[in-house]
């Protein structure tokens, strides 16, 4: 069965037209990636700030008094876990994704009738609100404004940067160019920590404020440069049906004149997609049940890898295992650190060793970490009144760098790449929605319900997502194709050679009917 499809895959690749990395995709692409960068930024600030006391004491002076009374009561089994267990400090962290939630169906409307760069340039312009009036907040409402108008940024941006990604980019070099995306999430999160472990050295009470405040830097880069990127040459022809000029542009992103077989993939592929409007309605049909089934799963799975237990709570889980202020900030810049690096290292081996591989060593890496920091906090706790000692504290950090690095190299970029090279056009905008709205469910979920499940099962909740990484990894190699090497127009072939999913007797009309050898 893998010999038959990574067979079929090179078929595939010899089929397309000529592609090289180009000056003109690659500016492309890392201005449209600056979304990435605002939404890593917006999941490492949040923890970062709620770390610092003047965050703490203005806005969540609950929270402050129960943590000073801690550091007092350390050492007689005082529950540490549970001090962050507030309902209207967790609102402050996830409210960005109930925004994000309905941003993210509307931009599918957007995306397929206007195109992916009027969805990126109102991303943009939401997060720049939304930077500017946090950095000013007064009071918690203000910061829950401030949350959700940052929640309509991601949602547009998360929705319509990863499809220009794969669209632009040429399918040897499709992995690379769209892990782009995850390694500016890790670039965002690395440059908050690092601004967080520098504002709360402030002697003044403002360093919030700038952490806050920064993103505005990205979110106006994202927002001027959108107005001068081209458009995908699959979106003009779908929104405009100008052949003519999506050729022009192909020929540009390609670096060659050689595109008339990948342009007649292109105009095949809109003239599928043009027989219905509704791509919410077409991804109900029977036929799309893989990736309808994909859209829904990958982004529940990277979602319960417990990362965001890592991105939002990093520096509050830190001080918990027995680190200070600075010292937990200092933490969470090193896993940053290691995120980031790992992430880059995937760009450069996805399209040599395949998806499947990375999301394999991946999901072992992160279940032997999460399962082994479970095991020494549970330990550590029994032997030691509650208290997780510094020698201890800095075994957890070490565990914490590997699953982060587990992360970065395979749920991170690829739980981003897949959605969004195994959609077919017609469905392509409208899944991806699913897929980022999916996400967004999710991630409110977990970041509702860490602070009491610490609070409830202390070292458990580690065991918790190590279960969830049993499940997803052995779903992953049983259920999903190889994508590498495969262009984009042309993925949906290797669903009908799937050996589960083609029994769902799917028919299309693929030029492609022998992609792969009959098994």
């Amino acid at each position: 069965m893998g010999e038959e499809e990574e067979a079929g895959n090179e078929d595939m690749a010899k089929s397309e037209s000529g592609g090289k990395i180009t000056y003109f995709v690659v500016a492309s692409c890392v201005m449209a990636a600056m979304g990435g960068v605002l939404f890593g930024y917006d999941i490492g600030v949040s923890g970062g700030v709620m770390s610092m006391g003047p965050f703490l004491k203005r806005f969540f002076p609950k929270v402050y008094n129960l943590e000073e009374e801690d550091r007092r009561r350390r050492g007689n089994n005082s529950n540490h876990y549970c001090l962050f267990n507030s309902q209207l400090l967790t609102s402050f962290t996830s409210s960005l994704y109930v925004s994000g939630f309905v941003a993210t169906l509307l931009a599918s409307s957007v995306t397929r009738s206007w195109g992916r760069k009027p969805s990126i340039f109102l991303g943009g312009v939401a997060f720049l609100a939304g930077a500017t009036l946090g950095g000013s907040a007064q009071n918690v409402a203000m910061l829950i404004i401030a949350r959700l108008l940052l929640g309509v940024g991601v949602g547009f941006a998360n929705q319509s940067v990863p499809l220009y990604l794969s669209e632009m980019a040429p399918a040897k070099f499709r992995g690379a160019i769209s892990n782009g995306f995850q390694l500016c999430i890790g670039i965002g999160f690395l440059s908050a920590n690092v601004i967080n472990y520098e504002t709360q050295q402030i002697k003044h009470s403002y360093g919030w404020r700038i952490s806050l405040a920064t993103a505005a830097i990205p979110a106006s880069i994202l927002t001027l440069g959108s107005l001068f990127l081209p458009e995908t040459p699959n979106s003009i022809i779908q929104t405009t049906g100008d052949v003519h000029k999506a050729e022009l542009i192909l020929r540009r992103v390609r670096g060659t004149q050689n595109v008339q077989d990948e342009l007649n993939d292109l105009v095949e592929a809109s003239s599928d997609s043009a027989t219905d409007t509704n791509g919410f309605v077409i991804l109900l049909q029977r036929k799309y049940r893989p990736e309808l089934v994909m859209a829904l799963a990958i982004p529940f799975f990277q979602q319960v890898t417990g990362i965001n237990v890592v991105g939002f709570y990093a520096p509050v889980l830190f001080r918990t295992v027995g680190f200070g202020e600075s010292g937990s900030l200092m933490s969470t810049l090193v896993t940053g650190i290691v995120g980031t690096t790992s992430t880059l290292l995937s760009m450069l081996v996805v399209d040599r060793i395949g998806r499947k591989t990375l999301f394999l060593i991946g999901g072992l890496q992160m279940l032997v970490s999460q399962v082994a920091i479970g095991v020494i906090i549970m330990v550590a706790e029994g032997h030691h009144n509650g208290v997780i000692g510094e020698g201890y504290g800095y075994t957890v950090v070490v565990l914490v760098c590997v699953y982060v690095a587990g992360f970065g190299w395979s749920w991170g970029p690829l739980g981003w790449l897949v959605p969004s090279e195994i959609f077919p056009l017609e469905i392509r905008s409208a899944a991806q929605s699913v897929t980022v709205a999916v996400s967004f469910v999710f991630t409110f979920a977990v970041a509702q319900s860490v602070p009491p499940m610490l609070c409830k099962l202390r070292a458990g909740i580690f065991f918790f997502y190590g279960g969830w990484l049993v499940v997803m990894t052995v779903a992953v190699q049983l259920f999903l194709p190889e994508t590498k090497n495969v262009p984009i127009e042309k993925v949906a072939g290797l669903w009908e050679k799937h050996w589960f999913w083609r029994r769902m007797q799917r028919k299309r009309d693929i030029k492609e009917t022998t992609i792969i050898g009959s098994s």
